[in-house]
């Protein structure tokens, strides 16, 4: 696993991934200080906001990346996603109060428009998109928004909210995205990159 290039992004779903990583042997040297690129040995990893790490890959700054999949859904980059690392599970859905389920028109507040927009198309259901960028549960309770679409992990901040999951999305967890150029460029390291973490993934149980 030699001379790749990593864009990673600080939080629960990168440190899972390092801890994979150091399971294979490939050390990251990612400390808790201010800097953003990490050398070790002959590979280069960089630190990014998640949202940028599809936009790192697509372009060739980096030749591969750790993203969830709703970055991946979100930001519509041209890369390969190689691997579901099966960590970071959570539902991306539509949630608010019960009775809203079966409306003609929605508006929806979300941190997500492209992939609420896809999901209303798919549905032909009309819907209006507004961009929030904090607490979208915030947009019902103040009646801004019909429904939201976010991420789900256990549900707590919707119940506390008195709002509740209507449809699911789909399944969210940490992906790997490659570069395609590197791809084959690179293609003996990167694959043995991915073989290393399905065995690390397989011997662990994680589906």
């Amino acid at each position: 696993m030699e001379n790749l290039t990593f864009s990673l992004s600080k939080g629960r779903l990168t440190d899972d991934a390092v801890a994979l990583f150091d399971k294979i042997g490939l050390k990251t040297n990612i400390d808790n200080s201010r800097k953003l690129v990490f050398q070790c040995g002959t590979n280069t990893f960089f630190l990014s906001k998640p949202g940028d790490v599809p936009t790192y890959v697509e372009y060739g700054a980096a030749d591969v990346g750790i993203a969830g999949k709703d970055t991946i859904l979100e930001e519509k980059r041209n890369v390969y996603e190689i691997l579901d690392l099966g960590i970071g599970r959570c539902i991306m859905a539509v949630a608010g109060n019960k009775e809203i389920k079966n409306y003609d028109f929605v508006r929806v507040a979300t941190k997500y428009p492209n992939i609420a927009k896809d999901y209303f198309d798919k549905r032909n259901q009309k819907a209006e998109i507004i961009k929030l960028n904090g607490s979208v549960e915030l947009g019902c309770i103040v009646g801004l928004a019909d429904v939201i679409v976010d991420i789900v992990e256990s549900g707590r901040t919707l119940e506390e909210n008195n709002l509740y999951v209507l449809e699911k999305i789909c399944d969210i967890s940490a992906r790997v995205i490659v570069n395609k150029a590197s791809l084959n460029v690179k293609h003996e390291a990167i694959w043995k990159l991915i073989n290393n973490l399905k065995n690390v993934r397989e011997c662990e149980g994680i589906k």
